[in-house]
């Protein structure tokens, strides 16, 4: 008889259960099944990682809906993305109970580094003090850090600004006789860095022979500048210049003196916004002190990295702490380079 089975018996044995082969397939698909679990958990783990505070740099802005502040954020968002981290941002829309709540709320998901812009600088100090106690450090973007215990501040050369719109104004009014009153509109009291604008206007043009007849603030607002302008006119009906801190309410300003139908009062804004270059070329202001915002947002982002690494920072005034980006002057002349 053959030892080999007949071909009924294969085809009968094919069709019983292997009962020798089951239990391997059961720990295959078993061992498969934990592969995947673990595969899962990686992924979700390696997400997680992605997104721990360490990697994440936080922003909150001033007023995102301004122009100015716009850039700025992406300066921010931009650098600090290029740089390898995660990027979250608040905007505060001029409202101090968002600066606080904003300004909370990164400090207690751990974020690696904060960068603010603070619509009311002087409620900082506190908030400044909860972000170090979580060894989270803070640079200041713009406005002030309110004697507050930040890392850095980025600001505008401020001084130079004020200086290069005094001059601008001197010389655009050179050889012209008659008045020599002219008026600054100021910005909100609190944003002490911004006042070094109107300080450095009113020191270079009384240098050059006119005279400081008013001053207002407007909060940095285009309608109170506008109303700030309609007073200095009814009060000083032979002002020949204004100089305002900052460009919404040169232009609050300049629908204020076309309204009155002058044509003989020249302006000066701070800031290189949209909304002053349109008015410089609709002939309703002279000229705007540009700062770049963008680069102020870069920088500020650039610093973050660098505190988080336990880097060193060079500074323009070490004792305050302070970073200072160049501006220039908008005019007609220049006004689409």
């Amino acid at each position: 008889m053959s030892d080999k089975p007949s071909s009924l018996m294969q085809e009968a044995t094919s069709r019983l259960p292997d009962k020798t082969l089951k239990p391997l397939t059961r720990i295959r698909k078993i061992v498969l099944t934990c592969l995947g679990i673990m595969t899962l958990l990686a992924a979700g783990w390696l997400i997680k990682i992605a997104m721990t505070p360490a990697t994440v740099i936080g922003f909150t802005g001033y007023d995102l809906s301004l122009d100015f502040f716009q850039q700025m954020e992406i300066g921010v968002s931009e650098e600090a993305e290029a740089l390898g981290y995660n990027y979250i941002r608040y905007d505060q829309a001029g409202d101090e109970t968002k600066l606080v709540t904003s300004f909370k709320r990164l400090v207690e998901e751990q974020v690696a580094a904060i960068i603010v812009s603070p619509i009311s600088p002087e409620v900082l100090p506190p908030l400044v003090d909860s972000a170090h106690q979580k060894g989270i450090p803070v640079i200041i973007n713009d406005i002030g850090g309110g004697d507050s215990d930040y890392d850095a501040i980025v600001i505008s050369d401020n001084w130079q600004g004020g200086k290069l719109a005094a001059e601008y104004t001197a010389h655009f009014l050179k050889g012209q006789e008659g008045s020599r009153e002219v008026a600054i509109i100021t910005v909100e009291p609190s944003a002490v860095y911004a006042a070094r604008r109107g300080d450095a206007y009113r020191k270079t043009i009384e240098a050059e022979g006119f005279k400081v007849v008013a001053e207002i603030s407007a909060y940095s607002k285009q309608e109170d500048g506008y109303s700030a302008m309609k007073l200095i006119l009814k009060e000083h009906p032979s002002l020949v210049a204004i100089f305002a801190e900052n460009d919404p309410m040169a232009v609050g300003a300049a629908n204020a003196v076309a309204e009155a139908g002058r044509k003989d009062i020249m302006i000066v804004g701070f800031n290189g916004d949209k909304i002053a270059r349109d008015a410089i070329a609709a002939g309703l202001m002279q000229a705007s002190v540009a700062q770049d915002p963008a680069e102020m947002g870069r920088i500020t982002a650039i610093l973050a990295d660098r505190l988080i690494k336990g880097e060193a920072i060079i500074f323009d005034d070490i004792e305050k702490r302070e970073i200072y980006v160049p501006v220039e002057m908008v005019t007609l002349q220049n006004i689409n380079s």
